[in-house]
Formats: C-alpha cells, structure tokens, sequence
C-alpha cells in the first residue's frame, strides 16, 4: 500500500510546477513590459530545480539523509515559496526568485520520490517508477485544469490550492512512509565518485538517451499553449479551450508513462524507451504540419500522441538509469543525471523562444527533434544486451 501513498503525495507536490505557467496571462497583467516572461518563469523554476539537484548531488543529501523526511521538509519550504508570488510584487525579479526556489525545493521531491521507490521496489522498478513519474506529469498539469475549473475566481485561489496540495503531500509522505527495506547508507560526497557511473557505457547510453529526451519535452510543455492559441489564430471555427486540452495533453503523458512501465516488464525498458523517443522525434519533425491541418480532430489527436509518446520514455530511463548506478550512490547518481538534464531543458526553452521571436513560424519546433535524434543514437550506438 505503499506505492501509492507515494504516487499520490508526488503527484500532489509536483502541482507546484507549472503553477506559475497555468496563471501566466495574470501575471503578465502586473508586467505588461516583459515580453519573455513565458521562456523566463519556466526556466527560473528549471534553474532552481537544477540549482536544487546539484546541492542535493554535492551533498549526497538523498542517499545519506532519511529520504522520506527530505522530501517533507522540501514538500513544505516549496509550498511556502510558491504562495510568495501571491505577494504584491512590484519587481519582476522578485517573482523570478520565489519561482527559483519553488523549484529548488522540487529537487527533493520528484528525484528523492524515485529514491525512495527504489528503496522500496528494487524488482519491477521500471513499473514503480512509471506511476512515479505518471504522478509528477499529471501533477505538471493539473494547474491547466484548475485554471479551467476556477476561471470565475482570481488567479491566486490557484496558487493557494497548489500549495495546500503540496502540504498535504508532504505530510503524507512524513507520516506514512518510512525508510526502505534495500536503503543502504550514503557515502560522503566524492566528486569522481559522484560521475563515475559515466564509465559505464551501459549506465552512460541511458543517461544520453536521457537527455535527449530532456531537449524535447519541457519546452513542449512550455509551448504547448503557445501552439493551441496559434492554431486557434489560423483556425478561428475550433476555439480550442487552452488550459483544457493543455491539461488533456500533458496529462496524457501519465498514462503512457503507467503503460511504458507496464510494457517494459515484457519487452525490456530499454525498447520501450527507444521506440517512444522514436515517435516523439517524429512529432517533432510534423509539427509544424499539423499546425496547419484543416481538421481539429487530426490536431489535437496529433498532440495527444506527441504528449503520449513524449513522456512514455521518462520512467524508463529513469529505472535504466537506477539499476546501471553504482548501488551507494543511487540516490545521487539521479538527481545529478536530473541536473543535467534539467539544464538542457533551460536551454531547449531559451532556443525556442529565441527562434520563436526573430522568425516568428511555427517551424521552430522542429528544432526539439535534435534532442530525440542524438539519444537514439546514444541508445543504439550500445550493443550490450545486458541493459534492459
């Protein structure tokens, strides 16, 4: 019963995400002269989670700290900076800093979930960290929804339900969950240690396929909106919901990852993830054709494979990514590969919304598919079997 205590209390944290994102056209309202504000929030709250999970890394904070009460007190601090934007703020870069540490604090949530996962669930992983991950996608979008359902209210009933979750997840974890039966003691900080696992080709193919697809999928979540309204412009008959089907179409990502999971235990994780990423390339790639199909129905069933598929792979190379680990250091050999990745996706956002603002076109996206492209090519450059 346990597994779901932690499924349910990461899904309820990571709400915090996109948070920022999902009252976005309110904000703007308070900073009508920031014109990147979009590309900038999403990547303060990146920054932080990156800043996070390198402290985390550094200190080896998740393998030698009781993990349950890390993801507590974290669960608590970024609820707490999350209601900060709540604040009156004047500058702009103040509400850049409560996002930061909003996602600095997410460092010991989404990371120390799957750690405390694998202390628990060391056979058929794969499978636990697939609701694991399901629970964080889900929770990245379920701000779309309660924007959607709360419409008639202001704009911070949002961030003040966020929050509420966050704690409620928080003490969740506190309370019910307790250190793992295959918990091993954490060593001190060791920095060659720390990237040792890059020896390993096994362990170093997953990890590239990793951030792979890192370049792809939270720009695509941040710019997902952005593609509902410019079909929306080109298409005035379809009158897309936003927040809805942005919503419908991260949150799609929960179910592939529960499935990905559940298929990986048959055919391997490693397959699995190499065919998701597959697909997401290729989505990348029709983009900008779909943009411009006539059917609203080929469209949105376009993004929900996209956001199917996009996601399928992320517990899969997180399981891959655990079992190739040097067992003392599991615990930060993932949060130091999520840093990594996490900075790629600071860097996939500010590309696009670079291109996005000297070309103005909707082929910008094609871009994302180097991301896909260079971890297939990482994943099938290793012939070893034995990473499954």
């Amino acid at each position: 019963m346990l597994l779901p205590v932690i499924v349910i209390s990461q899904f309820l944290c990571t709400s915090l995400w996109f948070a920022g994102n999902a009252v976005l056209p309110d904000i703007i309202k308070n900073f009508p002269l920031e014109m990147n504000l979009l590309a900038n929030l999403t990547s303060m709250v990146q920054f932080g989670f990156i800043s996070g999970t390198l402290v985390f890394a550094v200190f080896s904070i998740s393998d030698i700290f009781p993990p349950s009460k890390v993801f507590f007190i974290c669960g608590i601090t970024a609820a707490l900076f999350n209601l900060a934007i709540c604040l009156e703020l004047s500058d702009v870069r103040l509400l850049l800093l409560f996002r930061f540490l909003t996602g600095f604090m997410l460092a010991g949530i989404y990371p120390v979930g799957m750690k405390i996962a694998s202390d628990y669930f060391k056979d058929g992983l794969g499978k636990s960290l697939g609701f694991l991950v399901g629970a964080l996608v889900l929770g990245t979008a379920f701000p779309h929804l309660l924007r959607t359902l709360t419409t008639a209210f202001p704009w911070k009933s949002l961030i003040y339900a966020t929050s509420a979750l966050s704690l409620i997840g928080a003490g969740s974890v506190f309370i019910f969950v307790p250190n793992g039966p295959f918990r091993m003691a954490g060593q001190k900080f060791d920095l060659s240690a720390s990237f040792s696992g890059f020896k390993n080709s096994n362990f170093r193919s997953v990890a590239f396929g990793y951030f792979g697809h890192m370049w792809e999928l939270y720009t695509f979540w941040a710019f997902l909106p952005g593609m509902l309204l410019f079909y929306n412009s080109k298409h005035p008959a379809s009158s897309l919901n936003v927040s809805l089907f942005s919503f419908l179409i991260i949150a799609s990502g929960a179910l592939s990852c529960i499935a990905g999971g559940l298929l990986s235990q048959k055919f391997g994780a490693k397959r699995i993830a190499t065919i998701a990423l597959a697909v997401s390339g290729l989505c990348c790639l029709l983009s900008s054709l779909f943009l411009f199909i006539d059917s609203v129905y080929l469209f949105v069933s376009f993004l929900l494979i996209w956001g199917l598929s996009a996601t399928a792979d992320s517990p899969l190379f997180s399981s891959l990514v655990a079992k190739n680990a040097p067992e003392r250091l599991r615990g930060t050999s993932l949060t130091l590969v999520n840093c990594i990745g996490f900075t790629i996706t600071i860097i996939s956002i500010q590309v696009i919304n670079y291109l996005a603002k000297a070309f103005n076109s909707p082929y910008i996206y094609m871009v994302l598919a180097i991301g896909p492209a260079l971890g297939l090519l990482a994943l099938l450059k290793d012939k070893n079997k034995k990473v499954c």
